[in-house]
């Protein structure tokens, strides 16, 4: 949209535009590098990511995520990715998928120049924390000793 003058109605401030097109350009690597491809862009800070296998042999990988604008919401886009570079069977368990998915995102942030902040940091440790006590739910005999720091502590 546009206000009467022409000019844009949304405002944005001159010193993010170079940020915006950081993110814009670490997308676009992360897509072609991974051969990734983005269903739609979520308003939510939530992901999700599956690949379509066809008869003739094509794989497609689809990820979900928020637009990245912020270190967080670029650590849930890599996360998802992150799923896609592992594998989705690459480990038994869906709680040490989640975990090498976050570490895949974090490492990668910080090898694309964006230092995780404390809001980057406290989502993996809550995300983990979240699966960890989903398998203790669903009954997990043996849980992966990287898993461990995440076990709720006893009431």
């Amino acid at each position: 949209m546009r206000q009467s003058d022409g000019s844009p109605s949304v405002w944005i401030p001159a010193d993010s535009t170079g940020v915006m097109d950081r993110y814009a350009a670490i997308i676009s690597r992360v897509k072609k590098q991974y051969g990734v491809r983005v269903r739609r862009w979520r308003s939510n800070m939530t992901g999700c990511a599956w690949q379509v296998r066809y008869r003739d042999g094509r794989v497609v990988r689809w990820v979900e995520a928020p637009y990245p604008k912020s270190p967080i919401s670029l650590c849930i886009f890599l996360h998802e990715v992150g799923h896609h570079v592992i594998g989705f069977e690459a480990y038994k368990h869906r709680c040490e998928e989640e975990y090498h998915a976050w570490h895949w995102a974090i490492v990668r942030m910080r090898e694309l120049g964006v230092e995780p902040d404390a809001r980057v940091l406290r989502r993996f440790d809550l995300s983990m924390r979240y699966a960890v006590d989903k398998a203790l739910r669903r009954g997990i005999k043996r849980l992966p000793e990287t898993l461990t720091p995440f076990v709720p502590k006893a009431a």
